[in-house]
Order: structure tokens, then C-alpha cells, then sequence
């Protein structure tokens, strides 16, 4: 019986026009649409903020006050959202705030993009500043997952990027697990970059979404691991590597292309699972599962439960968020 591929292998070559091209939402987003997200009767502003969204999509540029400035903020979900020039959905994660972002761009009009922060910055890296906005200028409306600032440097590059955009009549949309205000906070001294995130802040009109993560309402358990983990694989494009071989290779690959990394693949093996020592190495996981969950791949797993790697010194930083999302969707995954 052949051996199945390892991950370790995988070391794709990205281009930046196919970065550009891959700038469409996930396969799992493929049907999303305002009818099929389902809200949480028990949290009313799912509901609210479904319809705030669809008003923002379907009133078009021409709806946009110029009297609110670029981007007014409000704390709550409203339809008023339909006079804006763009949206933050704002929540905990499992909301359903990447489905509705896939939503507005299927129910958009016109040239759009839909990517994950990561992506966008990567695309700035690939073609430089003014290539990037070269490129995006004349689009309707971008399409923002996972907006989170780490360093000074993706702060600046998003907030010009933004503006030079805008100033041209391009519409944002963006979800984020971190109100504007309050990105970068606990991850690097974001007092000294206050004018760059109150800029950032103030261009969105901030949608809150209450509620609990489905994913965890639907799977009440741990991360699930088995003792074979070759023997437990689907039949398939499968890969098989140790975790710790895994983490190491992925200091080498840049966090744009996991995306290619994992496409065509139907499931993962991982061995001998172990907790994080190293916040780098952790966050970069953390890049990688995202990436598994847009696309689906299952996850079987040897070890720790992929749920339980990440330390309480890690927990209670700046990056916790990103963590307990990660924690969420390896659970589905491994469940699948």
C-alpha cells in the first residue's frame, strides 16, 4: 500500500496574479447568501446585523452620506448601515460573520474581491503599495476576513491602503474578532500608532453580533484523536507528517500560500500532537488551520487534542482570540 504524501512536501510557488485571482471567498462560502444564514433567536443582533449588511449591499455607492465622513461609527446593527461607505462586523467567533461577508460579496454588483487580511498584505508584499492599489482601484466593494492587526507595519499598510481606495469610491466590508479601536492592543505598543488605528477605526461603521459559536453548539467535545492515525485517514488526497515536522516547515513558507498548501487535499494526519512552546510557531499554526477550515480538510490527529495546544500564558495575551478561534474550527474539523 503507498504511503500517503506529507505536507512537509508541499512548498508551492504563488504568483501574484494568481493571488489576485484566489481573492474570492472559500469553497464552503461558494452558495452563501442572506437567506441561508440562520440567526440565533436567543441573540436578536444576528438577525439585525444580516439585514444592516444586506440594506449596505443592495443601496449601492450612491446611498453613501457624504455629511457621516468616509466612515461613520455606531455600536449597534442597523439599516441605516445603507447610507455608509462601509461595514465592520464586530464578534466573537462562530456567528456567522464570514458567511454574511460572503454574502454581501455574492449580492454585490460589480468588480469585487473577497480575501482574508493575510491575503491582502501579501498581495501588497507581491506587487508593492501602488501596485496593489493599482490593481484594486475601480473595485465596488472588498471584502475583508479577519481583521487583525499584528504589527506596526499592517497597520500602516491598511490604513493607506483604505484610504487611497475609498478616496475612489471602493466600499469596504470587514469582520474581525477585535473591535477597530481596539486592534493591535496587547500586541505591540499601540499607543505609539493611535493616530493610524483611530484612522482605521473611524472609516468602518462598526456592526456588533452577539451570540454563541455554532460550531461548538453543534460539536460539544473536544478535539478528536486517534490512536492510528494512517489507519484512520479517508480515502483521498491525504497527507501524513509529524506535527512538530509540520510547524517547523511552516517557518519557511509564507503565510500566503498555505492557501495553496492544502488545495485538493481531503484530509491531514497529524502524530504525536504537542502543546506550543513558541508564540511564533502557534501563530502560525493558527494561519494554517484557517486556511484547512476555508477548504475543509479534515484533520486526524495523534497526541494533544488540537484544541488544547495552546498554553495559559498564550491564552491570556494578545492573541487569545486568534487561539480560541483556531480551537474552534480544529474541533470541527476533526469531527467532520
Amino acid at each position: 500500500m503507498p504511503q500517503p504524501a506529507r505536507l512537509v512536501d508541499r512548498d508551492p510557488q504563488v504568483t501574484p496574479q494568481q493571488m489576485a485571482a484566489s481573492l474570492v471567498p472559500p469553497p464552503q462560502f461558494t452558495e452563501a447568501s442572506f437567506a441561508s444564514y440562520r440567526p440565533d433567536p436567543d441573540y436578536p443582533s444576528q438577525a439585525e446585523v444580516r439585514d444592516a449588511v444586506e440594506a449596505f449591499v443592495v443601496a449601492g455607492p450612491e446611498a453613501a452620506s457624504p455629511r457621516r465622513g468616509l466612515f461613520g461609527r455606531r455600536k449597534a446593527a442597523s439599516t441605516d448601515a445603507a447610507a455608509t461607505s462601509g461595514v465592520y462586523l464586530d464578534g466573537g467567533f462562530g456567528v456567522g460573520k464570514t458567511h454574511l461577508l460572503a454574502a454581501a460579496y455574492h449580492a454585490a454588483s460589480g468588480r469585487k474581491t473577497f480575501g482574508t487580511f493575510i491575503e491582502y498584505t501579501a498581495l501588497v508584499g507581491a506587487l508593492g503599495f501602488q501596485g496593489t492599489v493599482d490593481l484594486l482601484r475601480g473595485t465596488a466593494l472588498v471584502c475583508i476576513d479577519e481583521f487583525e492587526l499584528d504589527d506596526p507595519g499592517d497597520t500602516m499598510v491598511m490604513t493607506r491602503l483604505i484610504k487611497e481606495l475609498s478616496e475612489t469610491g471602493t466600499r469596504f466590508a470587514a469582520t474581525s474578532n477585535t473591535p477597530p479601536g481596539a486592534l493591535g492592543e496587547g500586541r505591540f505598543a499601540a499607543q505609539d500608532f493611535l493616530r493610524e488605528i483611530q484612522a482605521m477605526s473611524d472609516r468602518f461603521d462598526t456592526l456588533r453580533i452577539d451570540g454563541l459559536d455554532y460550531r461548538r453548539r453543534a460539536v460539544d467535545e473536544s478535539a478528536r484523536v486517534v490512536t492510528d492515525v494512517p489507519g484512520s485517514l479517508p480515502a483521498g488526497e491525504v497527507t501524513l507528517d509529524d506535527f512538530r515536522t509540520v510547524v517547523a516547515h511552516l517557518g519557511s513558507v509564507h503565510p500566503s500560500k498555505y492557501v495553496a498548501m492544502v488545495e485538493g487535499l481531503d484530509a491531514v494526519g497529524l502524530t504525536d500532537v504537542q502543546a506550543f512552546a513558541d508564540q511564533t510557531d502557534a501563530l502560525r499554526w493558527v494561519a494554517l488551520v484557517d486556511r484547512l477550515y476555508d477548504a475543509q480538510v479534515r484533520i486526524v490527529a495523534s497526541g494533544t487534542p488540537l484544541d488544547q495546544v495552546y498554553p495559559e500564558s498564550m491564552l491570556s495575551g494578545g492573541y487569545r482570540k486568534k487561539y480560541l478561534r483556531a480551537a474552534s474550527r480544529v474541533v470541527a474539523l476533526s469531527r467532520a
